[in-house]
């Protein structure tokens, strides 16, 4: 029982992740010290996508679902849980695409983070 708990908090933690990855930019409009976890946390999130690369959370997760009694999963966190829903197969190039948005995405928030900082001082 506690290692279905583990395997479902690590679950909640790595969605945690995914989340701050794509909204943390927001998090430095309020936090300007946010960025300093961030930028490194966007970082490794564009590489796991770029180079298809396992999340270390995924096999944690997998390891307490086996323990649990319970069959873990092949793949990554998002094509277990999002692209199973979603799409039937990511290539490599989406992966791309979806490590660029990442990126895009948080660039904007962060030039506008940077531009209000400049207008005020």
């Amino acid at each position: 029982m506690i290692y279905r708990f583990l395997a479902d908090f690590v679950l909640a933690f790595h969605l945690c992740f995914v989340l701050f990855l794509v909204f943390g930019g927001l998090l430095v409009l309020r936090w300007r010290s946010v960025i300093w976890v961030h930028i490194p946390a966007l970082i490794w999130g564009f590489v796991v996508e770029a180079f298809s690369l396992t999340c270390p959370l995924t096999p944690l997760e997998n390891w307490f679902r086996n323990l649990g009694g319970e069959a873990g999963y092949t793949g990554g966190f998002i094509e277990h849980y999002v692209s199973m829903v979603l799409y039937s197969t990511l290539g490599y190039w989406f992966h791309l695409f979806l490590g660029l948005i990442l990126i895009g995405i948080n660039l904007l928030v962060y030039f506008y983070v940077f531009m209000r900082r400049n207008k005020i001082a």
